[in-house]
């Protein structure tokens, strides 16, 4: 039903070119040299050059599929729902982490039928608390926000309790409690504010922990108790200083809405075809979210404007803020947000007694908070069929969307992205080259994006390689080497440490559905003021 609603490409199979490798058959391990930067022994950093074993083409095979899952759902509208995720590890233990989340609505629904759909990415750094923290609640607090919008109307949803409120979100409403669910920028706030509160959550459990632990006597002798052996200790701390960007897309099949928020810089793209009377066509990319580092104008702006006018030189330098952390948004990381007597206390109370002691704040931190997890967020109409309409087909339209960490956009281009997905879907199969490929998978560029890091991709003549089933995978392979094989290898060989100044921790998430009839997807984006200007 794909190549029927799509017909994109005459011939869906084809291998283009001569293979850019032979398969050979070795009878002992390979290895390669590589220079990577070790502590010497007055410990400062310096180059040396170290010998990896190079793993075989199965190895790396079994290592991009490791963590790759599938899964589909047909919808009572028709639609067949598909994703896929994959995930290849640079650090050790991996520091991303992803969620994803069905909902479907009750038949006895005014808005049904329909879905809640929510599919989540979230990239770690200084470990993987935060993001693993993420993983098992950010869904959780949209919905339970989402909840509280669609249901504010009903007198009895300020008496019930947590648990009530968060059942009540599916069941049946009545058409007057889905007035505010219908509102685009009503559900976009409602977004961005659950981030915002899980952030605030995972700043003051440290502090929940330490002032219930202060009794009278404690506070009379003025003196701090060591806490580190305290049962919450480090699960309140690590998530709290270790970090996470997050990128969430949702659906919202009844009412036809794809919301995406993004906090910090990782970056979802859809692919949107469309087609000609005569049946050509191409893929226009569109990209739902914008890199938020210091290198993006607009969050340099607003990062200054929220700071002194004196420190507008030191807040952001080489594109990261106060010159260390290059997320300008993101969740945890308090050595940015909380104030610096606050983290000595919870430094001295939490962390000292575990040798865990937390980093002390960049020279030039004044004026906290230098970081926010409140996302942005971007709104796109789709169009899905509707049981009452005619049988016809529309061709053209959004057909699938990519969450992805920054491990992927460092090795590819938004372009880059849709053209691969692009020709998976449509049955392309062996290796590619790059003019070929853009042959048969054509793309434009939709509205101008943001690049918010500084990219050292490889050059145009790349080799492309379809030969993963799972799209995910296919994506991380490609980004990696893809038809350069050797070089694939090589890169997937590097271990934890060293990986990390070549590869990043990598997640990919993509969702596509068939048989729709998305024939406008026309995308705005929403901030936190304008939404509160208009409600």
């Amino acid at each position: 039903m794909l190549r029927r609603a799509w017909k994109p490409i005459a011939a869906t199979t084809v291998l283009i070119g001569t293979p850019s490798y032979l398969y050979y058959t070795f009878t002992k391990q390979q290895t390669f040299e590589l220079g990577v930067r070790v502590r010497g022994p007055d410990g400062k950093p310096v180059m040396t050059n170290r010998t990896f074993s190079l793993l075989s083409k199965d190895v790396v095979k079994e290592r991009l599929r490791e963590h790759a899952t599938f899964e589909t759902k047909s919808s009572p509208g028709g639609i067949t729902w598909n994703h896929t995720t994959a995930a290849v590890a640079a650090n050790d233990p991996l520091e991303d982490a992803h969620s994803e989340a069905i909902i479907t609505r009750d038949p006895s629904d005014p808005a049904s039928p329909g879905d809640w759909l929510f599919f989540t990415v979230m990239d770690g750094h200084g470990g993987p608390h935060t993001s693993r923290l993420l993983s098992k609640t950010l869904i959780n607090a949209v919905v339970l926000e989402l909840s509280t919008l669609i249901h504010a109307p009903r007198s009895e949803s300020a008496k019930s309790g947590i648990l009530e409120s968060v059942k009540s979100f599916f069941r049946s409403p009545t058409r007057s409690d889905t007035t505010e669910g219908e509102n685009p920028q009503a559900v976009s706030l409602a977004i961005q504010k659950a981030f915002t509160k899980l952030d605030q959550e995972l700043l003051n459990a440290p502090l929940a922990v330490l002032a219930a632990n202060l009794d009278d006597a404690t506070l009379k002798k003025n003196v701090l108790p060591d806490l580190s052996k305290h049962p919450m200790a480090l699960p309140t701390m690590l998530p709290a200083v270790s970090g996470s960007c997050a990128l969430m897309a949702v659906f919202d099949t009844a009412h036809r809405d794809l919301y995406v928020a993004c906090t910090g810089d990782s970056r979802a793209v859809a692919g949107i075809w469309e087609e000609t009377a005569e049946g050509q066509g191409s893929w226009r990319v569109e990209v739902l979210s914008e890199d938020q580092t210091g290198r993006n104008p607009t969050e340099l702006k607003r990062i200054q404007s929220e700071h002194p006018a004196d420190e507008a030189p030191n807040v952001i330098r080489a594109g990261r803020v106060l010159g260390g952390l290059e997320p300008s948004r993101a969740f945890g990381d308090a050595r940015y947000k909380w104030p610096r007597d606050v983290q000595e206390v919870l430094n001295r109370a939490f962390l000292v007694g575990n040798d865990q002691p937390l980093r002390p704040p960049p020279s030039s931190f004044k004026t906290p908070p230098y970081v926010t997890a409140t996302p942005v967020v971007t709104h796109s109409k789709l169009s899905f069929p509707r049981n009452d309409w005619p049988s016809s087909k529309q061709s053209s339209g959004l057909r699938f969307v990519v969450l992805a960490t920054d491990g992927l956009w460092d090795k590819l281009s938004s372009e880059e992205a849709v053209a691969l997905v692009g020709g998976h879907l449509t049955g392309i199969k062996g290796t590619v080259n790059q003019a070929s490929l853009s042959e048969l998978v054509p793309t434009r560029t939709g509205a101008p994006a943001v690049e918010g890091k500084d990219k050292r991709r490889e050059g145009k003549d790349r080799m492309w390689d379809f030969v993963d089933d799972n799209v995910s995978s296919h994506l991380i392979r490609n980004a990696f080497g893809g038809g350069d094989v050797a070089g694939l290898r090589r890169l997937m060989s590097i271990p934890a440490p060293f990986a990390r100044s070549h590869r990043d921790d990598t997640t990919v998430t993509v969702v596509w559905w068939e048989d729709g009839q998305e024939s406008e997807a026309k995308t705005a984006t929403f901030s936190a003021e304008k939404v509160k200007a208009k409600l």
